[in-house]
């Protein structure tokens, strides 16, 4: 009876009115079992890990989208915050080490979209290595004790009392919203949107009909790094420090939020839309394991577990490219 009810989050039209009805029934269960989480302090701290968790799947949600995965997330992460930091605390201005950094995780990704597309090499393979490869060579260079600093303001860009102008939320937040509304205009409302969903759905077919899959492979995987070096500067801020192996827990979740959100493995279909509400559900999931007493390898086991449910349940719709 789960499976069929789950099922039903295939579908665009009702999908939606489901993953809302249980992030918000996520939200009343744990406020009835943790006093004081209908605050307003713990809404705001709740959506400001949510956007921390968010801006790192917009990446994550375009791959899978296009038929591919991009597990070299966490190592862009640890390179975003170690290098900015590093170089702030050197004496560099923020904005040309944050740009630095930027410049260098696009054409990191992009590498990644031309070798996966060109070479036709998987790009779970792909990413794979070039993340172990990003990450040995951090650890390298920094002998696996990376120090820095960051400014004042960006430290307040992800506090939980932190403020955007007259918005009673945190910088982060609000910059999620709106790169959030930015990804789904994308999506639904642009030529390279619909040539993601059609290379994702029938790769062969869109290679006939001439579609520049090429180039919007490396357009999708340049995003992926942008968006996840752009977190790991703001988690530089949220801890203050720089640590290479930040990024670690953002390739369970960053997938999790996909899947959750009723975005299928197989490519194709979903957006991110619906990995907004899957950040929200894990987050506010999260907090209610951590409520009840379970630690982080319990709180894993039963992520790992939903998500073997949902794809089982994907899994058993057609893919797009095999429909006549």
């Amino acid at each position: 009876m789960l499976a069929r009810h789950l099922s039903r989050w295939r579908g665009e039209g009702g999908g939606y009115a489901a993953l809302v009805l249980l992030a918000s029934g996520l939200y009343l269960g744990t406020a009835a079992l943790i006093p004081g989480y209908l605050s307003l302090a713990s809404l705001r701290s709740v959506l400001l890990l949510a956007s921390l968790l968010g801006i790192a799947a917009i990446g994550q949600t375009l791959t899978i989208v296009l038929g591919g995965l991009d597990l070299s997330i966490p190592a862009v992460i640890g390179f975003a915050e170690v290098t900015v930091a590093q170089l702030y605390g050197q004496g560099w201005p923020f904005a040309a080490a944050a740009l630095l950094v930027l410049a260098a995780a696009l054409l990191f990704g992009a590498m990644n979209g031309l070798v996966a597309s060109g070479l036709e090499v998987h790009p779970l393979i792909v990413t794979l290595a070039s993340g172990s490869i990003l990450l040995g060579a951090i650890l390298a260079v920094t002998h696996g004790q990376a120090s820095g600093t960051v400014p004042d303001w960006l430290s307040a860009t992800v506090s939980v009392v932190g403020h955007t102008g007259p918005i009673p939320l945190p910088g982060a937040v609000v910059a999620w919203l709106v790169a959030a509304a930015g990804i789904v205009i994308l999506e639904h409302r642009s030529v390279p949107g619909r040539w993601l969903y059609a290379i994702g759905a029938n790769a062969s077919a869109a290679r006939y009909a001439r579609l520049p899959l090429r180039r919007v492979w490396m357009l999708a995987y340049a995003v992926s790094a942008g968006f996840a070096a752009l977190a790991g500067m703001l988690l530089a801020g949220f801890s203050g420090a720089a640590d290479a192996e930040v990024g670690a827990p953002y390739l369970f979740t960053t997938v999790a939020a996909v899947v959750i959100g009723g975005t299928p493995l197989s490519g194709g279909r979903g957006g991110y839309g619906r990995t907004v509400l899957g950040c929200l559900i894990i987050t506010e999931l999260t907090t209610l394991l951590i409520g009840l007493g379970l630690d982080q390898p319990g709180q894993e086991i039963f992520l790992g577990a939903m998500i073997v449910l949902l794809v089982a349940t994907y899994g058993r719709q057609t893919h797009l490219g095999l429909r006549v």
